[in-house]
């Protein structure tokens, strides 16, 4: 397996630690699998996971969140019914899937439908965090240079 270097992307880029690791984590899962599933973009902060689980029962599947990783399992019971199949290209097996969120990625909504777990996902970001407009002025006294020259005329 070949190690990928990010240093490059680190020259204009700080305090992007996290990121590396977590391209390194991506790099490194196996690609496709079971349960197959689709990521949606449904509007510029609302996502969807769709994964196919035909067979699941509500009971049977799980999601937790824990440090921004999102975990879908399913657990298969064991089948009571003595049955003898002569083909069986269904899977029935237990899995495990798990999602790496961007941080202020939430969970809104989970449901299964016609055999398809669609779990509904919203990015919200604290005002703090949001873009604000700086005001450039255009005097040359700073608010602090006056703050400090009525201080030097107190004394």
């Amino acid at each position: 397996m070949t190690t990928l270097d990010f240093s490059p992307l680190f020259r204009s880029m700080i305090g992007f630690d996290r990121l590396a690791s977590s391209l390194e984590n991506a790099y490194r899962s196996e690609p496709g699998g079971y349960p197959p599933y689709n990521v949606e973009l449904e509007s510029e902060n609302n996502y969807r996971i769709s994964l196919a689980v035909a067979g699941f029962s509500e009971d049977e599947l799980g999601l937790e969140v824990k440090e921004n990783v999102l975990s879908v399992t399913g657990q298969r019971r064991e089948e009571t019914k003595d049955r003898q199949f002569l083909y069986r290209g269904i899977a029935n097996r237990s899995f495990e899937r798990k999602f790496q969120l961007a941080d202020y990625v939430k969970v809104v909504d989970a449901r299964l439908e016609n055999g398809l777990l669609h779990i509904d996902l919203e990015r919200e970001v604290p005002e703090a965090m949001k873009p604000r407009k700086i005001e450039i002025r255009r005097d040359q006294a700073s608010p602090r240079g006056f703050i400090e020259s009525e201080h030097a005329k107190a004394a």
